[in-house]
């Protein structure tokens, strides 16, 4: 019997909902998407080195969102083994050192307590992308957005699902509770990605995953990979805790000004739907990541302690790095996907 991997051995299902292969940005995204087609194995595959790529660009970042997608709903024609092909995860290991390297060298570290408690203050005069979209965005704008995160609110919480099994007690529970929350509490339709398809749809936008892929940057790539990275590797489960606990934190303030937004754009009931759904549920969420998720695994394993810290702090530094892409480009009147809508 062949064993999972065997280059002789088809293993890809038809899936017509499943995206399409992206166009590369350069030889490491090249490289991935030109073994995907075929099959996977040691035979004609050559994985360029990603020692000196820049770690924040178009090529790098493409190439691991082409790796992780393969644990989550794979490509169109692409045989499944390739998951857990060795050479294709060696050369994903190569990525996520430059990357996670580069995120340690931009993250000064501290104390969990200083980093969740800075998450917490409102700055009075904020100049973010939700104040922004909010008092003076246009229409075009808001739906470039929406498009941007699109390739993270399509599959929204499966990244941190990772961490599940790497908890125990207390923090296991606190985590499983929001998840549910996140995928509708056992209703389809109130999956919150199902929520940001009927988005999508009420923006007149593609619902696809991954539809827009060749359209976003690699700003918006990289805070979906830094999800899938920390959730895969269970020495970074610290880094996704912190990850988690800052995004629910932050997001309920900024959905309230999402819907401020919509609102004054008259956008279509479906778009405010799923920012009005977060700002109760995740100003619930925060709690429960703070008091119960961080609290615990910090009790039971205060060694983490530097990882949560490097996962808050992680994510502020890419979702920084967003904000001064979007805004940077709207203010000079200028689209910020890689190709207009």
């Amino acid at each position: 019997m062949s064993s999972v991997g065997d280059p002789a051995v088809s293993y890809a299902v038809p899936d017509p909902t499943a995206p399409t292969l992206p166009e590369p940005r350069g030889p490491l995204s090249a490289a991935v998407a030109a073994a995907l087609p075929s099959r996977p194995g040691p035979a004609g595959h050559r994985w360029p080195d990603a020692d000196g790529s820049d770690p924040f660009g178009e090529d790098l970042q493409l190439a691991l969102q082409l790796c992780y997608e393969l644990h989550y709903r794979g490509f169109q024609g692409v045989d499944d083994a390739w998951e857990w092909d060795p050479g294709l995860l060696t050369f994903r290991g190569g990525c996520e050192r430059v990357f996670l390297d580069a995120l340690r060298a931009a993250t000064p570290g501290g104390e969990v307590g200083a980093a969740l408690g800075a998450l917490l203050v409102e700055p009075v005069d904020g100049a973010g992308v939700s104040h922004h979209l909010r008092d003076h965005g246009e229409w075009w704008q808001m739906r470039e957005f929406l498009v941007h995160r699109s390739i993270y609110h399509l599959k929204e919480a499966d990244p941190h699902a990772w961490v599940i099994p790497r908890l125990q007690g207390r923090a296991k529970a606190a985590l499983v509770a929001v998840e549910y929350d996140e995928f509708g509490a056992g209703r389809g339709e109130r999956m919150h990605s199902r929520l940001y398809a009927d988005l999508l749809a009420g923006a007149g936008l593609h619902t696809g995953c991954l539809h827009y892929l060749d359209a976003v940057p690699a700003p918006a790539l990289a805070i979906v990979n830094m999800m899938s990275l920390f959730g895969l590797h269970r020495s970074l489960r610290g880094a996704l805790v912190g990850h988690f606990a800052a995004a629910e934190i932050t997001t309920a303030p900024s959905a309230r000004r999402m819907v401020a937004a919509l609102r004054r754009m008259g956008a279509d009931p479906a778009c405010v739907l799923f920012y009005s759904e977060h700002i109760e549920a995740d100003a619930v969420h925060e709690q429960v990541l703070r008091r119960d998720v961080v609290a615990d695994l910090l009790a039971v394993s205060p060694e983490l302690a530097p990882d949560v810290v490097f996962g808050i702090q992680a994510t502020e530094v890419l979702e920084d790095r967003l904000a001064a892409h979007l805004l940077g480009c709207w203010q000079r009147g200028e689209t910020s996907l890689r190709r207009p809508l």
